[in-house]
């Protein structure tokens, strides 16, 4: 049973970015504090990535751990309303992350993605693997 009217769950689902979240921009400052460069949410290269860096074919993407489905063997089980609903669209999230990793790694790409959570708690890390990625990239 949810415990929110219907008008309220609206609200609360329509807040909910699919762009520029919070991690995103964290994520996109920090590199553009250190001078690199990208392209957000490029539509021109399958998947729409976060972020891209076109000219070395990095893709780097940063996935929210509910919608993209972190631990989803334990995780499917905690889903108690509209679970139905909410599987099929988690599941089918997964697979699509999966089928544009492959389309993107058959043209070259490197493929980077980040649970957004790891952004939150270990940005530096994070930037580093990005970091370590253009530069093997750019030999």
């Amino acid at each position: 049973m949810d415990f929110l009217n219907p008008e309220q769950r609206s609200k609360l689902m329509g807040a909910i970015r699919s762009t520029n979240t919070k991690d995103e921009v964290r994520l996109a400052k920090a590199l553009w504090a250190l001078g690199y460069r990208y392209r957000r949410n490029n539509k021109t290269v399958f998947g729409k990535p976060d972020f891209t860096f076109k000219k070395i074919k990095l893709a780097i993407f940063v996935d929210g751990e509910f919608f993209h489905g972190k631990n989803w063997d334990i995780d499917r089980n905690r889903i108690k309303t509209n679970s139905e609903f909410w599987i099929k669209k988690i599941e089918r999230n997964i697979q699509r992350d999966i089928e544009v990793n492959t389309y993107l790694e058959s043209q070259n790409w490197k493929i980077l993605r980040f649970w957004s959570n790891d952004i939150k708690k270990n940005l530096d890390s994070c930037v580093l693997e990005i970091q370590n990625a253009i530069a093997e990239k750019q030999v």
